[in-house]
């Protein structure tokens, strides 16, 4: 049986740049709320009802929904109660009496208002007026309380018409539909049709179902239209229906395919007998016009009329209950999603999913009030040794990115002096760059700094206090660009009431102290390490699997310049090497661990000085002293033509990485690992990724690749989890050593 679902969902997140907000009316009843807790990685939701209604029908009625799903889906989400929405409620009955519509708007200014109270007309008028991109209703209201209102209000074409949409089961005879998949139309709107209502039906059925099945499945869309009577016949008025209807079909889907080419492997062929189109026999008869061809069924059955439709729909329902079905509106801009009274929650996530693909695939960009959810405007400061990165971002959506260059004649003043001499040089920069946008740090809702080397700490979103800023200054852990971020930030939001943040920097630490102790009681690993990244990644991976980072077990591979390998167990940063130090794998550039004894060694030759053994272990170890090159394109290459040197250490690498990987395994106490997370710049790398997934197989989990660094859209996102309330800012003084309230 085709996996409608798989399909929707993979073309979802192949085209979607951001989440369209939808307007679920009947959050209240059982099936749609268990659609809704499945959506949330697709849409985000508006839910019509209080969040403790909510939740106890969670509990009495979806008890098969694990509670860390409702969990998540609520956080994505906005629970309220219409009646208490006064504004929007008087505002969109203002608006309702301005369009003079009566069926909306009732016959006065207090009718209007308790229409909108209503929590189906309420999400019509919501979507209608671009405080939603779609509402979804039908399952418990009457036509003329939901459906009927949103054709008024969202419709966007003279005709429109509903799909009906079957995947059925294997047992189905494949002879009939291609892949045992059928759309029928029109199931739910058009009780009679006129020669262009139902030429505009036959090709928007055909585009709803070139929307929503995958070209490699379906790579022609064939529609056929039914007709009462046999071919050739004038008996009654549908053959020439049909007839007059198909003559007016090239023309309308040429518009189409002029605004949509993929609307091309569409063609409608005409008359078709309803005994026919029910018969496993049919695709003898309508295969594109030649009967000899029976390879060539149609899979869009056009009915000319709404009763002919249902029938059609209720008839596979019936034969096919194990049919994966659902509705899809066409000629309202994909606003509407209508449902079944007899609906299920699957048919529910089928619809909302099918029409968000085609929202998504007629360039929806971002809605147009953030009324629901609120769209912060994000500054996201990245300091480096030459380079100052700077991003902004609307919610998680980028607006831009910019790395400002420092040349070495620039930076020359600074020499030999400490890197917060840097400051004010950097800063300028940064507000010369905003300025060239048009912008400025009051423009913002929030600033966030890449951590610098401070104090240890518990990992999350620190706000920028006195105390932070003192320890950057005097560099109590060292010195190092990133200690200038917080710097910055502060000084940016300085008179304003806009809050500055640092997100997970290098030393974060939540090792047990059997991760520290070492053979030598003089020494302890320290822990510092790509913190800012690794935790974003498993922070990307909970989200996508529609969980919270402090509900999974994963061990995250950070693999660039330098390599970490961190264990998170349930929340928490339990372990990782020393990567600063080249503790670990080697990397491009760092030696990784050694054999002690022959470091010892080495160290006491007289071959080389103190400076040059430190530049071996951090800046031209690893692949530049193995292979003459930190490129890993580069070793590839060397690899692909034959070097037998560079194919040894190209496995050494894998080998290390995996070994790193595996043996973070005790860190879990016991637990199972739910996945190994790849990310950094060299995770692009397909021959490195397919190794270590090899080599790590004996895990039993998954391996997921999240290339690149993207520390940028961590700060980011570490910041909107605290101003959307998710989760607190941190205190860094209370964490601080030298507080005697420190933990």
């Amino acid at each position: 049986m085709f996996d409608i679902e798989a399909a929707l969902e993979r073309q979802i997140l192949d085209r979607a740049h951001d989440r369209p907000t939808v307007v679920f009316t009947e959050a209240l009843d059982p099936r749609v709320l268990d659609a809704a807790f499945h959506l949330s990685r697709y849409v985000r939701p508006v839910l019509l009802a209080p969040e403790k209604e909510i939740r106890y029908l969670a509990k009495t009625h979806l008890p098969h929904v694990d509670p860390g799903r409702v969990e998540f889906a609520l956080a994505e989400s906005v629970c309220l109660r219409v009646k208490d929405q006064v504004e929007l409620i008087d505002a969109f009955a203002r608006a309702a009496m301005e369009m003079g519509d009566p069926m909306v708007a009732g016959d006065d200014l207090d009718a209007a208002r308790r229409r909108m109270a209503e929590p189906s007309c309420f999400g019509v008028m919501a979507t209608r007026l671009g405080h939603a991109d779609m509402v979804v209703g039908g399952a418990t209201h009457e036509p003329k309380d939901f459906f009927r209102p949103a054709l008024r209000l969202l419709a966007n074409r003279d005709v429109v018409c509903e799909a009906g949409v079957f995947v059925l089961p294997d047992g189905a005879p494949e002879s009939l539909f291609p892949h045992n998949i059928v759309v029928f139309g029109d199931v739910g709107v058009n009780a009679t049709m006129t020669p262009t209502s139902l030429a505009e039906v036959a090709v928007g059925t055909c585009c709803v179902a070139r929307d929503v099945i995958p070209d490699d499945v379906l790579p022609r869309i064939h529609g056929a239209i039914v007709s009462y009577s046999n071919r050739g016949s004038d008996d009654g008025p549908s053959p020439d229906l049909v007839r007059q209807a198909m003559a007016l079909v090239p023309g309308i889907l040429s518009e189409r395919v002029a605004r949509q080419p993929r609307y091309a492997s569409i063609d409608i062929t005409g008359e078709i007998k309803v005994s026919v189109a029910l018969s496993s026999r049919s695709a003898a008869y309508y295969s594109n016009g030649d009967p000899n061809d029976p390879n060539d069924p149609a899979s869009v059955i056009i009915c000319p009329n709404l009763d002919m439709g249902n029938l059609m729909y209720h008839l596979h329902g019936v034969w096919y209950p194990d049919a994966k079905k659902f509705p899809v509106l066409f000629g309202v801009a994909s606003r509407v999603v209508d449902l079944a009274m007899d609906t299920s929650g699957e048919d529910v996530r089928l619809a909302v999913k099918a029409t968000t693909l085609r929202l998504h695939s007629a360039g929806w960009q971002r809605t147009p009030h953030d009324t629901f959810f609120p769209r912060h405007r994000v500054l996201a400061i990245n300091p480096g040794s030459t380079s100052t990165k700077i991003a902004i971002y609307e919610n998680d959506q980028e607006v831009f990115t910019r790395e400002l260059q420092h040349q070495a004649t620039d930076l020359a003043p600074f020499e030999g002096r400490p890197i917060t001499a840097q400051f004010q040089f950097r800063k300028e920069a940064i507000l010369a760059a905003l300025a060239e946008h048009g912008l400025k740090p009051s423009d913002m809702a929030a600033v966030s700094a890449r951590g610098g080397l401070m104090y240890p700490i518990p990992h999350g979103t620190y706000r920028i206090d006195p105390r932070m800023l003192d320890d950057l200054r005097s560099g109590v852990m060292g010195q190092h660009a990133s200690n200038l971020g917080a710097l910055i930030a502060s000084e940016l939001v300085a008179g304003t009431e806009r809050p500055a943040f640092i997100v997970d920097p290098p030393t974060v630490d939540e090792v047990p102290e059997r991760v520290r102790i070492t053979g030598v009681k003089r020494i302890r690993r320290r822990v510092i390490s790509h913190a800012l990244n690794q935790i974003a990644t498993a922070h990307r991976y909970a989200h996508d699997h529609e969980t919270f980072y402090e509900r999974i077990n994963v061990i995250v591979a950070h693999m660039g310049g330098g390599i970490s390998v961190g264990a998170h167990c349930r929340g928490r940063y339990v372990d990782v090497n020393d990567a600063l130090d080249g503790e670990g794998p080697f990397s491009p550039q760092r030696s990784g661990s050694l054999p002690v004894g022959q470091l010892i060694a080495l160290c006491f030759s007289g071959e080389l000085t103190q400076a040059e053994i430190r530049k071996l272990n951090l800046g031209r170890g690893g692949l530049i002293d193995l292979l003459g090159t930190a490129d890993l394109r580069e070793v590839e290459a060397r690899v692909a033509g034959g070097d037998a040197w560079a194919a040894d250490v190209f496995e050494a690498l894998c080998y290390q990485v995996a070994k790193a990987i595996t043996a973070a395994l005790p860190a879990f106490d016991g637990q199972p690992i739910d996945q190994v997370l790849l990310t950094g710049g060299m995770a692009r790398s397909n021959a490195l990724v397919a190794r270590i997934r090899t080599l790590v197989a004996a895990l039993g989990c998954g391996v997921t690749v999240y290339p690149g660094e993207n520390e940028m859209i961590a700060l980011v996102k570490g910041a909107l989890r605290v101003l959307n309330g998710r989760e607190a800012a941190r205190d860094y003084a209370r964490m601080h050593p030298h507080n005697a309230g420190a933990q």
